[in-house]
Formats: C-alpha cells, structure tokens, sequence
C-alpha cells in the first residue's frame, strides 16, 4: 500500500475514518505506530508510545492539528504492556478522561513490571543470565543498570475495561473482532475489521522483521516461541488480501505469505541452533548461531532470550536437552 509515512505529529488516512500516526523510539525499530480510529465526535487511539518529553509533544501536535481535526481523543485501547504501546498510557487517561482498553493478562503485566523495579528482581534477572553462560561483567551491569520498565511508563491508571479474545469492540458504530496473539507478549490483542478489510496487528505479524521472541526470567519454563508460531497460524483464517496495520514498519497486503516468511524464518534459525547443539553448549556460547555480529551489552540480554527461546521449544520437541551444571550453569546439546 502506498502512503507517505507521516511525520511526528501529523496523520495520513488509511481509509475513511481510519488515521495513521507515527512517533520517534529512542531504540530499534526506532518508530512505532499508533491508530486513530473515528468514534462519533471524537477519536480512539490504538497504543500509546513511550514515556518521554518527545513523545508528549508530538501527541499534543497531533490534537492540536489536523491529525485530530479540531475532534478529542475519546478511547484508548493498548495492544500490549511494552513500553513502546503502554508507555503513555496513564499520561494520556489522565488528561482525556479515559479508562483504557487492554486483555487482562496485558493490564496485569504492565502493573506488576511497573512496581518490580528492586534489588530482588535485579538479582532474579542476573542469576537467570548467568544460568544461561553470561560473563559476569554483563550479570554486573544488569544489577547497575536498574528497573527499566518503570523509565519508560508513565505512572499507569488504577482501573481499566478488559477485551478478550473473540470478542467484539464496536469503534464508532464498526466491530472490531479481537483476535490475541501469543509469543512477543503474552495475550497481545490485534483488532481484525471484516467491514473494512483491516488488521490492525501490532506486533505480531511485522511486514519485514520477525517480532522480538524471548525467555525470561519470570517464566523460564515457557515456551514462548511455540506459543507465537501457533497463535500466528490462527490468522491465517483472515482473507489474503486483508489490509494489515502494523506496530512497525508500513501497512501492507499479503497477509497468508507473510505468515509463511515468519514461520520460515524461525524453522531456518531452529535447524542452525540444533546443528549447533551437537557439542553442549550454553545460551550465551550458541549466540553465533543466530546472530552474525557480536552483541553489546544493551543488546546482550535480547540476544540471550531470543536464543533460550529457540532452545526451550527444540526441547519441547524433545531434539535436545539441557544438561545443568554443579554450580547451575545450563548446557544444551542434541539428544
């Protein structure tokens, strides 16, 4: 689809009624969308983007300009808990008057990140990143780093209004059928118009990178990534030709094709970490098999969940297993 991507603080339409707004990220990807919805006399915006100065001033542009066209925000429903969707959640309800739309799962997310900000969990995420072969030097700079979420949130509202997959959000007078998605976040809401052809659908279907997938510490017997390639199979129930609005990048067309690049994309990084895998070996040693520059320490504990997330569905699967160490240090090598 070919639309000029607006700059901050101003708006291309989409379709009648149907706005694009896109605001600057001070980390890659580096932008992130955000969709003005026309609902009666008003607007109802679809994420909120991060916390910081830039940011609240290109809102305050775009409802000052002809983004808005003279007409208030009146909704807010947020896809998911990361910063760069929630971050401006509370600053926005604060000001309009507004609860926020979010899955429960998401809301909840969000509120405890916001409140785990102490040494305890700075200690959980060291240890989780030692465990996986981290050097010390980088266990050392996540304690000094501190709590990141709550850096980049505006404080968030004490009550929001809960959607959930399969139900129907009327958004000036058209349904919107919620369809989540798992992997990138856990219950991530995409919002599918069959009216108007429409995917608005965040970050789980990327038109030219595959979203973040990662293990965490909170849950390091999830499995992530056989989570996001079963949820993204189930919008393959969507028409070919749906219009899909997403989170980063531009909107685009193909969505069944896209679905297929994304599922490849992941079965070719599976097939090289379980090649890797015929020696034992650790999250952190087996990073050359998914990433071909070495990682910065910003970057690091990306490149380790991404990895421990690969690795924790091949052990799903039952191809390798983890072989922990004395002092628990975990190797993973083929069965």
């Amino acid at each position: 689809m070919n639309i000029d991507i607006p700059p901050p603080g101003e708006a291309r339409e989409i379709l009648p009624g149907l706005r694009w707004l896109r605001f600057p990220l001070p980390f890659a990807p580096h932008h992130v969308n955000v969709w003005l919805v026309e609902d009666g006399d008003g607007w109802t915006a679809i994420d909120a983007g991060v916390a910081n100065d830039e940011t609240r001033a290109n809102w305050q542009a775009a409802m000052a300009g002809e983004a808005f066209g003279g007409r208030a925000l009146t909704g807010l429903l947020v896809t998911h808990f990361h910063p760069d969707h929630a971050g401006l959640m509370g600053w926005l309800c604060a000001a309009h008057g507004l609860t926020p739309r979010m899955t429960r799962i998401e809301w909840l997310q969000a509120r405890s990140l916001w409140f785990d900000t102490g040494t305890e969990m700075l200690d959980h995420q060291a240890e989780f990143a030692r465990t996986a072969g981290a050097p010390a030097e980088y266990c050392t700079f996540l304690r000094a780093r501190g709590a990141l979420y709550v850096r980049a949130v505006a404080p968030l509202p004490r009550a929001f209004a809960a959607i959930a997959d399969g139900e129907t959000v009327t958004i000036g007078g058209r349904a919107w059928r919620v369809v989540t998605g798992q992997g990138h976040a856990p219950d991530m809401a995409c919002l599918h118009s069959a009216e108007a052809g429409v995917l608005i659908a965040a970050d789980q279907i990327l038109p030219r990178i595959s979203p973040y997938i990662g293990l965490h510490a909170g849950e390091p017997m999830g499995d992530p990534l056989g989570a996001f390639l079963a949820s993204i199979g189930r919008f393959r129930a969507l028409p070919e030709d749906t219009l899909v609005l997403p989170s980063h990048g531009e909107p685009f067309r193909g969505l069944h094709a896209r679905i297929d690049a994304l599922a490849a994309h992941h079965a070719d990084r599976l097939a090289a970490l379980e090649e890797a895998c015929r020696a034992p070996a650790t999250a952190h040693a087996l990073l050359p098999a998914l990433f071909r520059r070495p990682l910065d320490q910003r970057n690091l504990g990306f490149g380790l969940g991404e990895t421990l997330a690969h690795l924790r569905w091949l052990e799903a699967m039952g191809r390798i297993e983890r072989l922990p160490a004395a002092d628990g240090v975990i190797a993973w090598a083929r069965r």
